[in-house]
């Protein structure tokens, strides 16, 4: 048997009521510990005066940040 609880006017299932009383809670507990979404990180404007300059300076930053994630691991 289901009990039926009157709420804002219309019969309403106690199944229903556990079933949203359990969406909540567990769809609730998911957002809490999902955590913040990860941020891109934007690196300033290269102010180079020639393309080849700024290609030089975009290979010894790439190469840079290789041996950082190598010296981390």
């Amino acid at each position: 048997m289901v009990q039926y609880y009157q709420i804002a006017g219309r019969k309403v299932g106690s199944h229903y009521l556990a079933m949203g009383v359990l969406a909540a809670l567990f769809g609730g507990s998911y957002a809490a510990l999902s955590g913040p979404s990860k941020k891109t990180v934007q690196t300033p404007p290269i102010n180079a005066s020639s393309a080849e300059e700024g290609d030089f300076i975009k290979k010894f930053l790439d190469e840079q940040e290789q041996e950082a994630k190598k010296a981390k691991h």
